[in-house]
């Protein structure tokens, strides 16, 4: 799904409301009416950032401020459907079905990606006479060797 963005200062400042009496409050009022606006025109409140700018000072000189923007967004129409055109169901497939192993010759063969296709175990021919394969055993960490004597340098264990 695609989606359209638009950015909007925040308030600076909250505005009076009824039944808001201490300053947070009042910007917490002020800040549900703009989300709520936004709302009714069909945007989704995405967060709050706060961006630096760089803004003349001055003839010459310039400074960097910050603004507290809120960012929206909204998805996009989608081309509909008409209402009167009814669509069959279609047959559920499967989204991969194996496929028996076959060669196929190498000339014909398209250039393939590393794992476009399953890799499959193939059973190797055991060589007449040779003793069968032994499981190895876990790798393990050697064990640290205690030193014999005192032990030199600051640390003492």
């Amino acid at each position: 799904m695609s989606y359209e963005y638009t950015v909007i200062p925040a308030p600076a400042r909250g505005e009076k409301a009824k039944g808001a009496r201490s300053g947070i409050e009042r910007f917490a009022a002020t800040l549900t009416d703009l989300m709520n606006d936004m709302a009714r025109d069909g945007w989704d409140y995405v967060r709050a950032e706060t961006l630096p700018a760089e803004e003349r000072s001055g003839l010459t000189s310039r400074t960097t401020v910050y603004h507290n923007l809120l960012i929206f967004r909204r998805a996009l129409n989608q081309p509909e459907v008409p209402q009167a055109v009814v669509q069959q169901p279609q047959p559920v497939t499967p989204a991969y079905e194996p496929e028996p192993h076959q060669p196929e010759p190498e000339a014909s063969t398209p250039a393939r990606g590393p794992f476009s296709q399953p890799m499959l175990a193939a059973s190797k021919p055991v060589a007449s006479g040779a003793p069968p394969r032994v499981s190895e055993p876990p790798l393990t960490a050697p064990q640290a060797s205690v030193p014999n004597g005192p032990r030199l340098g600051p640390a003492s264990r």
